[in-house]
């Protein structure tokens, strides 16, 4: 597939500039890459042997940039949400003042947890933290299943999950509270695509709550991405290019408009600045108009306003189906 190939789509489907931002809204921070697991389908390749992590410095520069953002009287910024991501987020040492120093600023707080962490004896008061700083907790689960949750994540790694789960029902959470919301993210098990988000949330529901006694909010669906360690894997297999056929051969022109680069800026550890989290993945940065790459100390809306966002053929997977992104279905 060639390096164009996104772009052709997009103007077939009336983007002939390809995509340009809309409304700021989130900032989302990649604080490490240190994970207590080791995920097959981990796009960002985290686990227990990775050690990067954002520095308190870039975090104080985040910080600052939340403050210029805000100040701002902006058609273009309205920034509400900061959603924290990793690896495991909770596992870096500033995490829960990072929280504190984000509510403290009016922001709504996203933790992508994978909740074998509120397992570790460290992290038992976590879930009480959470809810007491309104924090909402976006949880992977592959399945409500344990066969394709153990699948993607190892065994017994759907009964850690479960076990994680009902530590935050304990402390409130999926039980319909606003500062106390629990969601749950789904990937694939293997090489096809997410699809019936709202049928799949349903169904989820009631299975857990049948089998396990276990409740949550709401229910996003994420498609796997062909890059890292999923590809790796489709490689392993023999199947990289089928499924690349197949997400750009499922191309909607509907899923364009919601897509998570629009509204999102990702922060990586280093405080470079990107489109997405899957571009931090590739080192495909945002840049400004000398070429040179946008960091948090010197990224400024009137120059990205109008930028140009960084497209390449792994965007297939956020437009194919129902679309797909950090929030989840875009249609």
């Amino acid at each position: 597939m060639s390096d164009a190939a996104f772009e052709v789509a997009l103007a077939g489907a009336g983007f002939p500039e390809g995509l340009r931002p809309g409304r700021l809204g989130i900032l989302q921070l990649h604080l490490g890459k240190r994970c207590n697991l080791r995920c097959h389908h981990c796009h960002v390749d985290a686990g227990p042997h990775r050690s990067e992590k954002m520095s308190k410095a870039t975090l104080e520069g985040v910080l600052g940039l939340v403050d210029r953002l805000q100040s701002r009287n902006d058609a273009r910024v309205r920034l509400h949400t900061v959603d924290l991501t990793g690896g495991a987020p909770e596992l870096h040492p500033d995490f829960r003042w990072l929280v504190r120093e984000l509510r403290g600023r009016g922001l709504h707080v996203i933790d992508r947890c994978n909740l074998a962490v509120l397992l570790l004896v460290a992290f038992a008061d976590l879930p009480a933290f959470l809810g007491r700083n309104g924090v909402e907790v976006v949880a992977s689960l592959p399945h409500w299943r344990a066969p394709s949750t153990d699948l993607q994540r190892g065994e017994g790694a759907f009964e850690k999950s479960i076990a994680g789960l009902k530590r935050l029902n304990d402390a409130g959470y999926g039980k319909g509270d606003p500062q106390r919301r629990l969601t749950l993210m789904h990937n694939p098990a293997g090489a096809f695509l997410s699809t019936g988000q709202a049928a799949m949330e349903r169904e989820w529901k009631a299975g857990l709550a049948r089998t396990q006694g276990v409740h949550f909010d709401r229910l996003l669906a994420l498609n796997n991405m062909p890059i890292a360690r999923f590809l790796e894997g489709l490689e392993a297999r023999g199947d990289a290019e089928r499924y690349r056929t197949m997400l750009a051969g499922a191309f909607n022109p509907a899923a364009v408009a919601g897509l998570m680069c629009r509204d999102t800026w990702n922060v990586g550890c280093d405080g470079t600045l990107y489109d997405c989290d899957f571009n931090g993945v590739l080192g495909l940065p945002m840049r400004r108009g000398d070429g040179s790459p946008v960091t948090v100390a010197d990224a400024d809306v009137d120059e990205l306003a109008g930028r140009r966002i960084v497209t390449a053929p792994h965007c297939f997977g956020c437009t194919a189906g129902a679309g797909s992104g950090c929030g989840g279905a875009t249609t």
